[in-house]
């Protein structure tokens, strides 16, 4: 979806229809997240439980770690 900012193409204009489209999906309920699951900030620990809750074939969605505050 981004090549077209990255590379400035001719049509890049076509990403902001797109991108406005999709967060009118968003706003009506229409489409939302798959994210199912925060496995808390990004450390070594929560990266192993994640890694662990995935390979278990028992997730559903995305699972995801926050970065770490600073």
């Amino acid at each position: 979806m981004f090549t077209r900012s990255l590379y400035q193409t001719d049509d890049v204009i076509e990403q902001h229809r797109l991108l406005k489209e999709v967060a009118a999906l968003v706003d009506t309920g229409r489409i939302s997240t798959t994210l199912r699951s925060s496995g808390g900030p990004l450390t070594a620990t929560n990266l192993a439980a994640a890694h662990r809750h995935i390979e278990s074939g028992r997730s559903i969605g995305k699972t995801v770690l926050t970065a770490i505050p600073r």
